[in-house]
């Protein structure tokens, strides 16, 4: 039996390697499809996953504009806004964001699951979301 070494000695920022995902929502319901985005921008997919450090993917979501719910959600799903002010609440349904950009259901979805903390804005930022198939991220899926 060959020699291995094990260490307990935790990972460092320096040592965090981030590989390239791609999920495709071509046939795939919005909540099954965002917890596998969630759980790769944070790491929980890598071996020496530690939360107190940002060890996450990219992400790039192709087909957002296929994405799916079940039930009557897209008749009963509300996205509001608001601007602070008295009357500024502004409300869209599940079907006028699809309309509009579907990449805001998808980006909301996973920044709802995310931590509340200091890595949320780092790891949206390596989420990457386009309506169709093309998308210019091409070279780094090449070399896997």
């Amino acid at each position: 039996m060959p020699n291995i070494k094990k260490s307990t000695r935790p990972i460092s920022s320096t040592e965090i390697v981030r590989n390239w995902h791609i999920v495709d929502f071509g046939h795939k319901v919005l909540g099954r499809g965002v917890t596998e985005i969630a759980s790769l921008l944070q790491g929980k997919n890598k071996r020496e996953y530690v939360a107190y450090l940002d060890m996450g993917d990219n992400v790039v979501v192709i087909n957002a504009e296929k994405v799916q719910i079940t039930g009557k959600k897209s008749s009963q799903k509300i996205y509001e806004k608001y601007s602070g002010y008295q009357g500024g609440r502004k409300t869209l349904s599940f079907n006028e964001v699809l309309a509009r950009d579907p990449r805001r259901i998808i980006r909301e979805a996973v920044s709802g699951m995310l931590p509340k903390n200091k890595h949320r804005d780092p790891r949206l930022s390596r989420l990457h979301i386009y309506n169709d198939d093309s998308h210019p991220f091409q070279d780094k899926f090449k070399a896997e």
